[in-house]
């Protein structure tokens, strides 16, 4: 049994309790507490576990994988993951080397895990049924071409046909929205001007870049009758953009990474350079408080980390064209989240609705997942107010040492994370073990 305040997608419940057994929530209450082993109590936070919406365990061959992903999950208050499907040297574009990644994902997992499919662009949209059969809870389709083998940007042409493909299915198709033709045009004018510092990326990146393929998406969504997800917007424009295609009818939905909502342009990709280099980029601080008023609106649909653990060697480079994109964020995701909603007097909701029950609902997995309610699985986090600044090399339980939010203190800090009702780690220090994790299948709609 947990008590303390409880955090529900639609209310908190004061001097409220969640009754655990047999790995599901059996009650969600308040007053007088019923018998037995307590967990929490005054002072003490009872959330949903996290449901992160972006991670990519496997980016760089030889370094983090699910292993290491899934302990900083667990250490944060995450219960499952959401993997991408660019993995280093294999591309998640068949059934095969998807059920072969669920299965060595399974081996390391600390905590549950979803898993995205993607396709090559040489088969087009003809293994997308099978990668359907085999447990995709969403696809994931980029728009830009960050490599042509383990990246590549997938045309116009290719989206639709699979968007007719997966719309009837029931899943979701995640968008890297970044126009192409205009990203590397941009690139080549800044670097014929011979600017390589902190700036170089973000001015080879600018708004429209992203706002414009956001329009293309959701027009092929709209026009297969299949939903549309982008899965990362920097800009304001992009989360209007969204609202105006869902005020239509149509199924279009948006994800702000934390990273959009916590760091700016101006003072850490300054102070940091490559270490903040993320696509699409970091953007001013006006931008920032503008994502915030979109989640205050209702206008986000999740919040996520699009975690990679870069060595530090990918990510230091003085020419920020030469680093690798992306930060990790498993560990600080909800203390982060939390830590922006208290400092504008949001209430804590959002973060039950953006991090559990919007994520769950998004890959089809609310029959398991996302919500402190009778018969889901007990994924539970305990938090409570602890300020304390971050530092990424501290705790252990990050494949990387760095990060671009040490030093950022947190007011909240994970005290327990449960997983179907079993503590997977305390105080900071994980106890799950590799293999304790699960993978968890979407429900499916009709064939």
């Amino acid at each position: 049994m947990f008590a303390g305040t409880v955090v529900l997608p639609d209310r908190i419940v004061d001097d409220g309790y969640v009754l655990v057994g047999d790995g599901l929530v059996q009650a969600v209450g308040s007053g007088p507490i019923p018998a037995g082993e307590k967990h929490g109590g005054a002072g003490f936070f009872v959330l949903p576990g996290a449901i992160d919406a972006q991670v990519h365990s496997r980016s760089q061959k030889g370094q983090e994988d699910f292993i290491w992903s899934t302990r900083s999950a667990a250490a944060g208050g995450v219960t499952t993951i959401v993997d991408m499907p660019y993995d280093d040297g294999s591309l998640i574009a068949t059934a095969e080397r998807f059920r072969s990644k669920i299965t060595e994902a399974g081996a390391q997992a600390r905590v549950d895990f979803a898993l995205y499919a993607t396709v090559d662009p040489q088969d087009g949209a003809a293994r997308v049924a099978e990668l359907i059969d085999a447990g995709a809870a969403a696809f994931k389709f980029s728009t830009f071409g960050t490599h042509p083998t383990r990246f590549p940007r997938i045309p116009p042409q290719t989206l639709y046909a699979c968007f007719r493909l997966i719309g009837p299915r029931g899943l979701v198709a995640g968008i890297h929205n970044e126009n192409d033709e205009m990203v590397r045009a941009f690139t080549a004018e800044v670097e014929a001007r011979g600017i390589t510092d902190y700036r170089a990326h973000g001015m080879s990146r600018p708004p429209v870049t992203e706002a414009l393929a956001n329009a293309e998406v959701f027009e092929l969504g709209a026009g297969a009758g299949c939903p549309v997800h982008i899965v990362h917007s920097s800009i304001a424009r992009g989360y209007e953009l969204a609202a105006a295609y869902r005020a239509q009818g149509h199924a279009a939905t948006i994800e702000a990474c934390i990273h959009y909502l916590t760091l700016d342009e101006e003072s850490d990709v300054r102070r940091l350079g490559g270490k903040a280099k993320i696509n699409p980029p970091l953007r001013s601080r006006r931008e920032v408080e503008a994502i915030w008023h979109h989640l205050a609106a209702g206008n986000v649909t999740v919040v996520s980390t699009d975690h990679v653990s870069w060595s530090e060697d990918r990510k230091t480079d003085p020419n920020m064209f030469r680093n690798a994109s992306g930060v990790p964020g498993l560990e600080v995701l909800y203390a982060l989240l939390m830590k922006g909603l208290s400092e504008r007097s949001l209430p804590l909701t959002h973060a039950a609705r953006l991090l559990a029950h919007n994520p769950a609902a998004l890959f089809r997995i609310t029959h398991v997942k996302g919500a402190l309610a009778v018969s889901r699985d007990a994924d539970i986090v305990l938090m409570r107010h602890d300020p304390r600044p971050y530092r990424a090399s501290d705790s252990g339980n990050n494949f990387v040492s760095w990060s671009p939010y040490d030093g950022i203190e947190l007011p909240f800090r994970s005290v327990a994370t449960f997983l179907r009702g079993t503590c997977v780690a305390a105080d900071g220090r994980v106890i799950a073990a590799p293999g304790e994790g699960r993978f968890v299948k979407p429900s499916m709609a009709a064939h």
